[in-house]
């Protein structure tokens, strides 16, 4: 039943357009409407605001739209304009996309439609266009994903080298840190390497039973050494196939039909053959790697410490590595590796690769500690301010009680031998090598109690049935204690809180005050053109913020003394 006007709370009453009199120059009069409600009713105007022809008035001088036009304008765009094609001309021009990209992440936005939002409303992002036409969502998304994700790098470290030469970075003390960021994939996607394998093994012992009977009935010779190949099913399903055609042999489906020996070897085969596809390509995915995402192969499975449910569930996600000198990224790197132990030479290769110099001082926390990493550090002549991982342990007054440990017995360096908490010596017997997940081969001498039968301290110093062996990486050792001086001398502690300040502040803002938490593009190259942009965005934001509290040229915070 349609209710009558009277009984209707509110309804708008359309009236012929009516140009008030006495109106500024700059309204412009869409519509005059009625509203009723009730026994009251209400005349308004509606109007469309028209702005200026000249924006600049309405943005202040100190505003952070201009300095990033400002430095923005000093890049060099060639390698992003070869993108393109010389026919046609694309609507909006790639550098002004780049500029309204790079502004929407320095406000915290993330999301095209948002960013299109942006621009047909925000003074700003209008007066970035000069007058151009507002891009739309998927003018910005293909940019994003596409065009930029081969320049993206090239730009970054243009940004970087311009704060060089701004002063601002020194190429002196580089602080390093990784963080796990959740992947746009679907959380229960997930493919293990270990499942995997137990079905591959299966399915190799059914496809060596098919084959047998294939000989057995039709007295071929195919030989199975070793894993089944798919061009070895190939060659089989073409000779059943053969044997089909000749035979004249119709193939039959439904209830009631009964199929030939030769119709159901060529289907098991065929869906052997699928499978067996399936797990060859999973392989070729993992990569070295444990996991991944139907949704993202890229991504890994991994612990987020945004763990909600409190299960330790596992999410896919990326291994973020960030590099970080006088509060700006310098370096930006994506990894599928969990651990930050093994990502740190391909980080600092790839930023010897893109800056200008290489830093003296690396200064880590004590994840990334192993005699590889000391090593490479020791090799390129850089210093490693690198925490190790049993620094707070040792302190422990639990850990010295602990006499089973090799830094709580007496070494003797001219005889190599160590001396118990019973006083028996431990000598060396011999040497091995140790083979780390990356390839690096450590060499380990080993240490053998010369009799542990009567010893009254023997449940407490080793769980071993005969006598104590000990294993000791001493080039491991050498490399350990030199960071550890580094790392408390007067310089080393000013490094460590700045490390922490830095770096771990730098992830603090990106997560909690911009908000971002979870990739939006998939796929790893497109995942690091992502936060590249994140970065360009926090860097310019932080230069604003130091010319604004004029902070320029600082590069370290001073430690306060209590």
């Amino acid at each position: 039943m349609i209710k009558s006007r009277a009984e209707t709370p509110f309804f708008v009453e359309k009236r012929k357009r009516q140009i008030p009199k006495n109106l500024p120059l700059w309204y412009n009069v869409v519509t005059k409407t009625t509203i009723h409600q009730g026994d009251c009713s209400m005349t308004m105007s509606e109007f469309q605001l028209v702005l200026p022809l000249n924006t600049e008035v309405l943005i202040p001088k100190d505003d952070s739209v201009r300095l990033l036009n400002s430095i923005l304008d000093q890049l060099n765009y060639q390698a992003l304009l070869s993108c393109y094609s010389f026919i046609g001309r694309p609507p909006t021009p790639p550098k002004m996309l780049f500029k309204i990209l790079a502004y929407a992440y320095m406000n915290h936005i993330h999301s095209s439609r948002e960013i299109e939002k942006a621009c047909r409303r925000d003074i700003n992002f209008m007066w970035l266009l000069c007058g151009q036409k507002a891009p739309d969502h998927n003018t910005i998304n293909s940019f994003r994903s596409g065009h930029l994700k081969e320049v993206m790098e090239d730009l970054f470290y243009q940004l970087v080298s311009k704060l060089g030469d701004m002063d601002e970075i020194a190429y002196e003390n580089v602080f390093i840190d990784g963080t796990k960021i959740e992947a746009n994939a679907n959380k229960y996607s997930f493919v293990w390497k270990k499942s995997t394998q137990k079905c591959e093994v299966r399915l190799q012992e059914k496809l060596k039973l098919l084959i047998k009977e294939i000989n057995e009935v039709y007295s071929t010779s195919y030989i199975i050494e070793g894993k089944v190949e798919l061009s070895l099913i190939d060659e089989i399903l073409i000779f059943l196939d053969n044997q089909r055609s000749s035979l004249g042999i119709e193939f039959v489906y439904g209830k009631g039909n009964r199929k030939k020996p030769l119709q159901r070897h060529i289907e098991k085969l065929t869906e052997y053959r699928e499978m067996q596809e399936k797990y060859d390509s999973y392989n070729k995915i993992f990569d070295g790697r444990n996991s991944f995402s139907k949704t993202d192969h890229d991504a890994t499975f991994m612990h987020m410490k945004d763990d909600h449910m409190r299960n330790s569930q596992l999410k896919p996600g990326y291994n973020v590595q960030i590099a970080v000198e006088g509060e700006y990224v310098v370096g930006v790197d994506i990894f599928s590796e969990r651990s930050d132990q093994l990502t740190l030479i391909p980080f600092l290769e790839s930023l010897q690769e893109n800056l200008p110099e290489r830093h003296e001082n690396i200064v880590a926390d004590a994840g990334y500690e192993s005699e590889e990493n000391y090593a490479y550090l020791s090799s390129t002549g850089q210093n490693a301010f690198i925490k190790p991982s049993n620094y707070e342990i040792n302190k422990k007054s639990s850990f010295k009680k602990k006499i089973g440990r090799r830094e709580n017995m007496v070494y003797n360096q001219e005889t190599d031998e160590y001396t118990c908490h019973n006083q028996r010596l431990l000598k060396y017997i011999g040497d091995k090598k140790r083979k780390s997940k990356s390839g690096y081969e450590s060499m380990i001498k080993i240490y053998e109690c010369e009799n542990c039968a009567d010893c009254e301290h023997k449940s407490l110093c080793t769980k071993a049935k005969g006598n104590k062996q000990m294993q000791v990486a001493t080039n491991f050792i050498k490399l350990r204690e030199k960071s550890l001086l580094n790392i408390t001398s007067e310089k080393g502690i000013k490094l460590r809180i700045n490390r922490s300040i830095q770096v771990e502040g730098a992830f603090g803002v990106i997560k909690e005050d911009y908000g971002f938490r979870r990739f939006l593009l998939r796929g790893k190259m497109n995942v690091k053109t992502e936060f590249m942009l994140v970065c360009f965005a926090f860097n310019l934001n932080k230069l604003h913020k130091k010319i604004i509290e004029n902070r320029c040229g600082t590069s370290l915070f001073e430690v306060k003394v209590a």
